[in-house]
C-alpha cells in the first residue's frame, strides 16, 4: 500500500507568537512525501538528511491510521525537501501535509477526507510531537489549501482565505532557527502590533500588513531589519518569514530582481518564485 503527495512551503504575514491569530501564503516550492505502509512500526527518513528528525511525519503516519486506517499500524515515509528545514519557511507544516496526503493515498481515502480535516491532522501531530508553540495552523492551512490564509491557532479556525498573486523573493542565511525554540514569552509583548497586523490582513492590506509584522519580529527575535528597509519602498510587502531565519518580500517581479541583487551579497541563499494557489496535492 504506496502513496504519495507534496506541499507547498509558505511565507508569513503574520506570526502567530505573539496573539496565536496568523497568516501566511503559499509559495511555489515544495516538500515531497512517499508512504509505503506495513508491518508494525512507524520509521520516516529525509531524503540528504540523514540525522534529520522524523518524530513529526512518522506520528502523521500513525495519526491517519489510526483515524482512516483498518487496522494499519506501521510503514515508512520518506520526505524531500526544495527548502531548507528550520528556514522559516513552513518546511514542517509542508512536510507533515504532505505526508498526510500521502498516507491518505496509501489507504485509498485522500478524496474522502476534506483537505481542512487533513491539515489538522498535521497540525495535532505537530503538536504530539513537540515542534510547535501555536500549533501552526495558519502555517499548515496555507500550505494545504494554498494562497493566503489567516487562522485562530488557539481554535484551529480558519478566520479568511485569499489568492494575491505576486512574485516572491526569498533570503535564507546560511543558519538555522527551529519554531519551537523562539521566545514566545518576548514575543507576546508586542501583542498590539500583531493585533493591528491582523486587522490589516482581514482588510487585505496584505504587504502592510506583512512589512509591520516583519520590523515587529526582527526586534522581538533579534534579527536584522537591514533586510527589509532594503527592500522598502519598491515591493508590495517584506517580512522576517516565521521565527527565522528567512526573509520574504512580494511585489512585482523587476522590483524584486533588483532586491535580489542586494540580497544576495549576503551570505546565504536568494530565489525568486511565486504564489501558489492550489495547495497540497497527491502524485
Amino acid at each position: 500500500m504506496d502513496g504519495s503527495a507534496e506541499a507547498p512551503a509558505a511565507g508569513t504575514v503574520l506570526n502567530a507568537l505573539a496573539t496565536g491569530r496568523g497568516a501566511a501564503f503559499a509559495i511555489d516550492r515544495y516538500v515531497s512525501a512517499t508512504v509505503e505502509l506495513g508491518g508494525s512500526d512507524v520509521t520516516g527518513s529525509v531524503a540528504g538528511e540523514p540525522d534529520a528528525d522524523t518524530r513529526l511525519v512518522e506520528r502523521c503516519v500513525e495519526l491517519v491510521c489510526e483515524t482512516y486506517g483498518d487496522g494499519e499500524r506501521g510503514g515508512h515515509v520518506e520526505t524531500e525537501s526544495e527548502i531548507s528545514m528550520a528556514a522559516g519557511l513552513k518546511s514542517s507544516s509542508a512536510a507533515a501535509n504532505a505526508t498526510v496526503l500521502a498516507t491518505l493515498d496509501a489507504l485509498g481515502e485522500a478524496d474522502a477526507v476534506s483537505r481542512e480535516d487533513a491539515a489538522l491532522l498535521g497540525v495535532q501531530a505537530a503538536r504530539d510531537v513537540g515542534v510547535t508553540v501555536t500549533g501552526a495552523y495558519d502555517d499548515a492551512s496555507a500550505s494545504m489549501l494554498g494562497g493566503l490564509t489567516v487562522t485562530d491557532n488557539e481554535r484551529d479556525v480558519l478566520l479568511a482565505r485569499d489568492d494575491p498573486t505576486w512574485d516572491v523573493l526569498v533570503w535564507t542565511p546560511d543558519e538555522q532557527a527551529f519554531s519551537a525554540d523562539a521566545d514566545a514569552a518576548r514575543c507576546a509583548r508586542i501583542a498590539p502590533l500583531a493585533e493591528h497586523v491582523e486587522e490589516l490582513a482581514l482588510a487585505g492590506r496584505y504587504g502592510l500588513a506583512m512589512t509591520i509584522n516583519g520590523f515587529a519580529f526582527c526586534g522581538a527575535l533579534g534579527f536584522s531589519s537591514d533586510p527589509l528597509v532594503e527592500a522598502m519602498p519598491a515591493v508590495d510587502g517584506a517580512s522576517l518569514s516565521g521565527t527565522g531565519p528567512s526573509y520574504v518580500a512580494v511585489g512585482e517581479r523587476a522590483a524584486l530582481e533588483n532586491l535580489q541583487e542586494s540580497w544576495e551579497t549576503r551570505p546565504g541563499t536568494t530565489f525568486l518564485t511565486t504564489t501558489q494557489h492550489d495547495g497540497a496535492r497527491t502524485r
